[in-house]
């Protein structure tokens, strides 16, 4: 189990760092296609992972009261945290979070990726399906975020590729942060249900106050059609997987 969860909170990671460093690459004309698509799939693997595996599993080993309560408050919890500009979730260089010095963006990045380790920790020892369709999750999300760190250490002066390192550096949270949980959650079980309803509110409030957002900026009927189908496409990825537990 500690080898699933070491190698999805690397794919989760540095997967992530890499394939938002790779997208950079493409030309800007590229970028503008590919940067809306991503967005509108990692929207719909949020909503699946945390509707269709993490509440369902959650309901499984907690009364339904309880985990509902544990969903509400994250959700409250999430949204102060993003306030005092703690956790907050970018995509592009011109959101009004970029006003934000490099550093504090690393810093903030250090802390959301190490609860994904935790999220993801705490998936798998719940089921290998669920850690699967979980780290899916964190990697579709992951890499628009991480192409607009990218983009704002470069407007602060940094170089590609220290950029690169920083950014690195800090996704390496998520794999310090899965090894902790799994030690921790092995020895209580009980927290699991918990940890996975407050994860699973990340996922939501991400999804519904980050990225969708984004996606009504661009309104037109082609597009508003292409950003549904692949809504639904980032869903039905996470269903396919729950359907071979």
């Amino acid at each position: 189990m500690l080898t699933w969860i070491v190698l999805f909170s690397v794919l989760g990671s540095i997967g992530a760092i890499f394939g938002a460093a790779c997208i950079l690459l493409f030309p800007d004309g590229v970028r503008r296609v590919l940067i809306p698509g991503l967005v509108s799939y990692a929207a719909g693997a949020l909503l699946g992972a945390a509707f269709l595996g993490m509440i369902p599993n959650s309901l499984q080993h907690a009364p339904a009261f309880n985990i509902s309560s544990t969903v509400l408050a994250g959700l409250v919890l999430f949204f102060v945290l993003e306030k005092l500009l703690i956790w907050h979730h970018c995509h592009d260089a011109a959101c009004t979070a970029n006003t934000r010095p490099a550093p504090l963006i690393l810093i903030g990045d250090a802390f959301h990726n190490f609860a994904d380790g935790v999220v993801i920790a705490a998936a798998f020892l719940t089921s290998v399906p669920l850690g699967m369709a979980t780290a899916l999750a964190v990697v579709a999300h992951e890499i628009p975020q991480e192409l607009g760190d990218f983009a704002i250490l470069l407007d602060n002066g940094y170089s590609s590729r220290k950029a690169l390192f920083w950014n690195t550096l800090s996704a390496s949270a998520t794999l310090l942060g899965a090894i902790g949980a799994y030690i921790w959650l092995d020895e209580a079980e009980a927290a699991v249900p918990y940890i996975l309803a407050l994860s699973a509110a990340s996922f939501i409030y991400i999804a519904l106050a980050d990225l969708m957002p984004k996606l009504h900026q661009h309104a037109g009927t082609m597009e508003s059609l292409r950003q549904f189908a692949l809504l639904a496409t980032g869903i039905g990825t996470i269903a396919l997987l729950h359907m071979h537990r």
